[in-house]
């Protein structure tokens, strides 16, 4: 009974996470990654680089929904989030809210969950176990 409860909670956080994350994804699609190739080229990289939101936006959710490749989904989100880090919320690291939270509450859950679900696989509820 337990290991199946630890399977439903690996899926309900394989597709929590990816849904949230592909909803940002598909924005990239429809609106492009123009602001992205602007922040990537701000720190000295080439604008080919901001093309990597698509793994991790794309490609990583729709591998962790399915769970196939879940482990490799995950980290390309976790890889993801450390560039949003990077590019985008430099200067909130250390930042909290009028209420106490801190100010990357959502990128950090986003963050630490898929490396938790790097660590931990899928569970027996995917495609491929991996």
């Amino acid at each position: 009974m337990q290991n199946n409860l630890d399977d439903i909670g690996k899926l309900v956080l394989r597709l929590t996470l990816g849904i949230l994350i592909l909803l940002h994804g598909t924005a990239k699609l429809m609106h492009g990654i123009a602001p992205i190739e602007g922040m990537v080229g701000a720190m000295g990289m080439p604008g080919f680089v901001a093309y990597g939101v698509y793994a991790g936006e794309i490609l990583g959710p729709l591998l962790l929904i399915t769970g196939f490749y879940a482990r490799l989904g995950a980290v390309l989100i976790a890889l993801n989030m450390l560039f949003a880090f990077a590019l985008a919320h430099t200067g909130e690291l250390t930042s909290l809210t009028k209420t106490g939270g801190w100010a990357l509450e959502l990128q950090g859950m986003f963050l630490f969950t898929a490396i938790a679900l790097a660590l931990t696989g899928p569970g027996r509820i995917s495609v491929n176990r991996r």
